[in-house]
């Protein structure tokens, strides 16, 4: 894959600020130039209300107005509380204009919330909550600095109301909250500014893949050969085969002993179940399957890399039973929590709970996808359109990375491929989109 931006939890973040070379102090000055810079190249330079918590993240606001008042922007200050930290009160000392009360301040056309950021574990207080929506509903433009009050870090849980803002500038790295639901839904263009921390790691957003090459002396073969197993439903499963022969596959077929209208001519029908043919380079089992376990069964016998989804995984039974499979698993969340029930934690700790319990690679879908390996790797996928919500979409989605699977990727580098294209081709396709529209763009 290409360069992709690390996503950090606020613990891994307090450690890299901790570890940064420049100073805390630093830090600071970066992020609030960073913000300004973002602030002003979005909004221009209009008149700003800078809302300051007491906390770093307030520091942040505090060193941002400065900046903003010295490019020529007119900048006013509200503040819920005097500072609480060294950094915040230094930051504070170089602010030398008034000081407005948050409960009393009138609104700006640009408003900049900097009330507080990653450390937030518990909800707002009802006044400072209050204050913040009716400024951000009364102001034309408003930004967030790091994240927007009340969101927590690393779960994307709004632990108070949250309005919804245009523009959040995350320090450093991006935080889970920012690809998480319900927070991201709410955070407008998400941009990131550099403040000099080294912080790469197993999380990342996914960024555009690199996908595998056609050599010049390939064949059908060579390309990678995704072979289907059709259950009660035929019609799932042909979707998914013209979204694996789109995805670059050199060869689909179907074990199918029901005749399916509509295929392209690149994709073959055939009676009997080749599930140990050492051509395969991807097994596809589940959409469409209905009440046939034997199927996936036969799937499992099979050494070949597989794609498990939709009524297959309900027959799984044990996630144990994965173990040694190389496979993707693509659950949304019924069929995730049907296979591995109320996992603690997060999305994401829940996402990677289940690669380790099943030892495969699991895709999370949903509004906010994520891509769990067992190795403790996670990819977020980048905003994607909300009309990915109609049937069939998973059956696209799991053709895409059988056939990316079958063309040499390795499960994971797969499987977050897979999530990537089918969210541009969902741009491309458009809102009036159904899965056979998102196939013709892929």
């Amino acid at each position: 894959m290409t360069a992709h931006r690390p996503i950090l939890a606020a613990a891994a973040m307090r450690t890299a600020e901790a570890a940064a070379t420049c100073g805390l102090t630093e830090l600071m000055e970066r992020a609030g130039r960073g913000l300004a810079e973002a602030a002003l190249r979005f909004a221009g330079p209009m008149p700003a209300l800078v809302l300051c918590g007491p906390g770093n993240n307030g520091g942040d606001g505090y060193v941002a107005a400065r900046l903003l008042r010295e490019r020529g922007c007119p900048v006013r200050i509200a503040a819920s509380g005097e500072p609480n930290t060294d950094l915040a009160r230094a930051a504070r000392s170089q602010w030398n204009g008034p000081i407005e009360a948050l409960d009393e301040a009138p609104p700006a056309p640009l408003l900049i919330d900097c009330l507080f950021g990653t450390g937030l574990k518990r909800a707002l207080e009802v006044a400072v909550s209050e204050a913040l929506i009716t400024l951000v509903e009364a102001s034309h433009i408003a930004v967030a600095a790091d994240l927007p009050s009340g969101v927590e870090a690393d779960s994307g849980a709004r632990l108070s109301p949250v309005p919804d803002f245009d523009l959040t500038v995350a320090f450093g790295a991006l935080k889970p909250a920012h690809r998480l639901m319900p927070a991201m839904a709410g955070m407008g263009r998400v941009v990131l500014a550099d403040i000099g921390i080294d912080a790469p790691g197993p999380w990342f957003e996914i960024g555009e893949p690199v996908l595998p090459s056609i050599a010049p002396d390939a064949h059908k073969f060579s390309r990678g050969l995704v072979h289907c197993l059709a259950g009660e439903m035929p019609g799932a499963i042909a979707l998914s085969a013209k979204a694996a022969a789109h995805s670059g596959a050199g060869y689909v077929r179907i074990s199918t002993s029901l005749p399916i209208a509509g295929l392209p001519l690149s994709v073959v029908q055939v009676g009997d179940a080749q599930v140990n043919d050492p051509k395969i380079g991807c097994l596809l089992v589940g959409p469409g399957l209905g009440k046939l376990p034997q199927l996936l069964t036969l799937a499992l016998v099979s050494h070949r890399p597989k794609v498990i989804d939709a009524d297959a995984i309900g027959h799984i039974g044990e996630p144990g039973r994965l173990k040694g499979q190389d496979a993707v698993l693509t659950p949304h969340a019924g069929e995730f929590e049907r296979l591995f029930g109320a996992l603690p934690g997060t999305k994401a700790e829940q996402a990677l709970a289940a690669a380790e319990a099943s030892g495969a690679v699991v895709v999370f879908k949903g509004p906010d996808t994520l891509v769990a390996s067992p190795d403790g790797r996670i990819g977020f996928a980048p905003p994607a359109p909300a009309w990915l919500a109609t049937a069939g979409t998973g059956d696209v989605l799991a053709g895409m990375i059988a056939a990316l699977r079958a063309r040499g990727l390795p499960a994971f580098e797969a499987a977050c491929a897979g999530v990537w294209l089918q969210g541009r081709a969902a741009e491309r396709a458009g809102a009036s989109m159904i899965a056979d529209d998102l196939v013709a763009q892929l």
